[in-house]
C-alpha cells in the first residue's frame, strides 16, 4: 500500500478532494492518504498557509496531491505553490494539454506538452523596493537550472514518443538571461538527435497557439513565460477546469489541479473536480497504478459522452452527481 500526501486546501479544495479520493478508492487503487490542510484557513490558528507538518508529510511520502489554494493579490503571504516549488525543488512543471471527449472548443486537434522550469526566473518573486516611488523584480537565471528543465523536456519527449522541443523565450530582448536559457537549450538539444528542435519568441508562439496549435508538441518555457503559456494552451482544451499539472522534482513530487479556489461557490457542490482527477490519474501512472489511472479516465471520458456534466462545461450535474455517475461507470 503506498502512502500519498493530500492536501485539500481551501475554496472548493475540499470538496473535489473528496470527490478524487471516492474515484480513487472505487478504482482499486492501493493507496492510503496522509491528509493535511493549508491555505488561508490555517493562518489563523498556525501563522502560516505553509505549516512545516506539510512539508515533512510530503518530504516523508514523495508524493502529494494538491487542491486548489488560495493567493491573495498584491498583499497577503506569500503563494504557497511557489514556496512548495522552492522547499522540495520541484524543478519541473509538466502540463500536458490534449482535447478531451465532448469538451467543445475552438480546435480538435491539440496534443501539446508544456514543460515549464519552476523554480527561479521572475515567477520566483524576488522583489525589493528601493524607495516608495520604485519596485524592482529580480529575473535570475541559471545555467544549472536552465539545462536541468532541458534535459527533462527531452527526455521526456523521447520517453513519450514525441517529436519534437520547442525552446519559447525572448532571447532577442532579454540577451543575458533568455539568452542563457536557449543556449542550455541548444546544447542539450545536441544529445538528443532523435527529437526535433526549433526556437520561438514568446509573443510569436502565442500568435502561433491561437491560430495553429496542432504544429506544436513539446514546449520549454523559463518559469514566467510558461505560467502564461499553460493557462493558454489550457484554454486551448476547455480551460483551466480541465487542466492538468505536475511538479516534479528528485525527491518528490506534486500532482495538483491548477485553477483557483473558487470561494465564492464553496460548499455549494457546484465545483468541476475533473482537474484534479486528470492530475490524480497522472500521479497514478507515476506510482504505478496504472490500471486504475485507465479505468478512471475511461469512466470519465464515458461519463461525459453520457451528457453528465457540471455547469462550467454546459451541463447541470452536481460534483457529487458527477462524482458518482464516474463511480458507476467504472464498472461497465
Amino acid at each position: 500500500m503506498r502512502e500519498v500526501t493530500l492536501i485539500k486546501g481551501d475554496g472548493i479544495g475540499s470538496e473535489i478532494s473528496d470527490s478524487v479520493v471516492k474515484i480513487i478508492k472505487a478504482a482499486g487503487a492501493d493507496i492510503t492518504w496522509d491528509i493535511q490542510t493549508a491555505g488561508a484557513d490555517v493562518v489563523e490558528a498556525e501563522g502560516t498557509p505553509l505549516p512545516q507538518r506539510v512539508i515533512d508529510s510530503i518530504k516523508k511520502n514523495k508524493v502529494a496531491l494538491k487542491a486548489p489554494i488560495t493567493t491573495p493579490i498584491g498583499k497577503g503571504f506569500r503563494s504557497v505553490n511557489v514556496q512548495l516549488r522552492k522547499e522540495l525543488d520541484l524543478y519541473a512543471n509538466l502540463r500536458p494539454c490534449k482535447n478531451i471527449p465532448t469538451v467543445k472548443t475552438k480546435f480538435d486537434n491539440v496534443d501539446i506538452v508544456v514543460v515549464r522550469e519552476n523554480t527561479e526566473d521572475l515567477y520566483a518573486g524576488i522583489e525589493e523596493k528601493p524607495d516608495n516611488d520604485t519596485a524592482k523584480s529580480i529575473k535570475i537565471i541559471t545555467r544549472k537550472a536552465s539545462e536541468r528543465i532541458a534535459e527533462f523536456a527531452f527526455d521526456y519527449a523521447l520517453k513519450n514518443n514525441r517529436k519534437e522541443v520547442c525552446v519559447v523565450t525572448k532571447a532577442n530582448i532579454c540577451k543575458l538571461s533568455d539568452g542563457l536559457f536557449l543556449e542550455c537549450a541548444r546544447n542539450i538539444a545536441e544529445k538528443y538527435p532523435q527529437i526535433k528542435f526549433r526556437e520561438i519568441l514568446v509573443d510569436n508562439c502565442c500568435m502561433q497557439l491561437v491560430q495553429k496549435p496542432e504544429q506544436f508538441d513539446v514546449l520549454l518555457l523559463p518559469n514566467l513565460y510558461g505560467d502564461i503559456v499553460s493557462d493558454l494552451t489550457a484554454g486551448l482544451i476547455g480551460g483551466l477546469g480541465v487542466a492538468q499539472s505536475a511538479n516534479i522534482g528528485v525527491q518528490a513530487s506534486v500532482f495538483e489541479a491548477v485553477h483557483g479556489s473558487a470561494p465564492d461557490i464553496k460548499g455549494q457542490d457546484k465545483a468541476n473536480p475533473m482537474a484534479l482527477l486528470l492530475s490524480a490519474c497522472e500521479m497514478l501512472n507515476f506510482i504505478d497504478e496504472k490500471t486504475a489511472a485507465e479505468k478512471i479516465k475511461k469512466a470519465l471520458y464515458k461519463t461525459l459522452e453520457s451528457g453528465v456534466k457540471t455547469a462550467d462545461l454546459g451541463g447541470s450535474a452536481k460534483c457529487s452527481e458527477f462524482t458518482q455517475a464516474i463511480i458507476n461507470n467504472l464498472g461497465e
